[in-house]
């Protein structure tokens, strides 16, 4: 059960840290970010920030580590801070 658990996390980390891609790769290529409203990308963010804090925070206290967590909510801050910076410059 332990196993299957591990995977499931791990697939599911999976799919929500390339979820993003799609959106970066596109405004990437085409420097357009006029339809990404500034409090989504806002809203996106902190909910990174705080949700990965909590986890960290509740991991702690009881001794654990979930990194499927930590890989997918570090990937999507990487991806939304890219966006963030796209809708400045762009």
């Amino acid at each position: 059960m332990d196993l299957l658990h591990e995977y499931i996390g791990w697939l599911g980390a999976f799919f929500f840290a390339i979820c993003a891609i799609p959106q970066v790769v596109k405004t990437y290529r085409t420097h357009k970010v006029d339809d990404l409203s500034w409090l989504f990308l806002l809203l996106w963010f902190l909910g990174e920030i705080f949700t990965f804090a909590y986890i960290i925070i509740d991991d702690i206290g009881f001794g654990i580590t979930h990194f499927p967590l930590y890989v997918n909510y570090l990937f999507n801050i990487v991806l939304v801070l890219y966006l963030i910076y796209a809708k400045k410059v762009y």
